[in-house]
């Protein structure tokens, strides 16, 4: 279970698009009973996190909060995972910057911090070429900068290319 909440003063659409594919991303890594909450944010309020936690003084796109490696919050059955911050800001600027759309952007970042609280640092994350028994049993068409992110035991792939035209379909 995961909850989206917006801290900003006006709506986001694109988080039905964001529900949609980490709903996906928890089906593909076989995740059971598990929680976190993704929390849309600015571009002061995140500087202000990467500054008092990682010591960097400027905004980020993402930053997350991996509740796992505290063992008195976790048991075994159940798994808290922790929070995702998402700067709408630095996603905007970055769909601009990297295109095709925030919504797009906006569902990538949601995808990569969720990867991140699972415990795949940057490191730990290749980018490959793309699974054509996933795309096919999603019925989606291979599209140029469709990415996939092969993680250690399944492929947790990037959908966020396809939302652009709304071909993921029902989960």
């Amino acid at each position: 279970m995961f909850e989206i909440f917006n801290e900003l003063d006006y709506e986001i659409s694109e988080t039905s698009d964001m529900k949609k594919v980490l709903e996906i991303a928890i089906k593909e890594e076989e995740l059971n009973d598990v929680e976190f909450n993704v929390i849309l944010v600015d571009n002061n309020y995140i500087h202000e996190l990467n500054k008092n936690y990682r010591k960097i003084d400027r905004e980020t796109d993402v930053i997350t909060f991996a509740l796992e490696d505290n063992e008195e919050v976790n048991e075994e059955e159940h798994r808290l995972l922790g929070d995702i911050y998402i700067s709408v800001d630095k996603a905007k600027s970055q769909a601009l910057e990297y295109g095709p759309s925030f919504k797009r952007e906006i569902c990538f970042l949601s995808i990569h911090g969720l990867l991140h609280l699972l415990g795949y640092n940057h490191e730990k994350l290749a980018i490959y070429g793309i699974n054509n028994d996933k795309v096919e049993e999603y019925g989606l068409e291979i599209q140029e900068g469709f990415a996939i992110f092969e993680t250690n035991h399944l492929s947790t792939y990037i959908l966020a290319e396809k939302i652009e035209d709304n071909s993921i379909g029902e989960i």
